[in-house]
């Protein structure tokens, strides 16, 4: 087996089956590692420039569904060519990397590689990208719809009152909405904290009326 054949088979693991002979051809042209991570709360991937003359470094987290898998990985692809147009005399996130993203997107656009979910709110997500696809709501919200199956709940689908953990082990009081996010208190400190409607948390108890 070669390594392009390697390369497929493993990208088969993790991305849509259609979108494997393009990125298998990626990881040659650009000349990147990729590197599947166990789940990181602050991230769901990143990009690290050549060192030592070796090769660009690609990170992505290895529970997200294909669908996530494969957009975040365009968006650190487009940060690999921003840099080595660029270098670091840009923004990470400015708009040369909003439009290698965009001319890096459109293949994955132009076919039936997303579901119908995920292709609209992605198209309009790619007018003006920011820097993590969970800050458009629209768009992680098609994304986790194709999440696997999982014990975890959205946030804002849970009750004002109730109960649940983040992150297996800090418990948590769901408040009001203020704004674009939900003020919760943590159980053991008070703390009030704020977090993304689309926060996947585990239920242990919610408020119940009994007439």
């Amino acid at each position: 087996m070669n390594q392009l054949e390697r390369n497929h088979r493993i990208l088969d693991k993790y991305i849509p089956k259609e979108a494997v002979p393009i990125i298998a051809q990626w990881v040659y042209k650009y000349n990147f590692k990729l590197k599947v991570k166990k789940s990181r709360a602050s991230k769901y991937g990143d990009y690290r420039p050549p060192e030592k003359k070796l090769n660009h470094v690609i990170t992505i987290n290895q529970d997200m569904n294909k669908y996530a898998f494969l957009v975040t990985l365009i968006h650190e692809v487009a940060h690999l060519c921003n840099y080595d147009e660029n270098g670091t005399k840009v923004k990470p996130h400015g708009i040369e990397w909003k439009q290698h993203y965009r001319k890096l997107m459109q293949p994955f656009l132009e076919t039936a590689i997303f579901p119908d979910n995920v292709k609209l709110a992605l198209t309009s997500y790619m007018n003006n990208p920011s820097a993590s696809s969970c800050s458009d709501l629209s768009l992680l919200r098609a994304l986790k719809a194709h999440d696997n199956d999982t014990d975890n709940v959205l946030l804002e689908s849970l009750p004002v009152g109730a109960v649940f953990t983040y992150n297996k082990k800090r418990k948590f009081i769901k408040g009001d909405k203020l704004r674009k996010r939900y003020k919760c208190i943590e159980q053991a400190t008070k703390k009030a904290y704020l977090f993304n409607p689309l926060t996947e948390v585990a239920v242990l108890e919610q408020d119940t009326d009994i007439a």
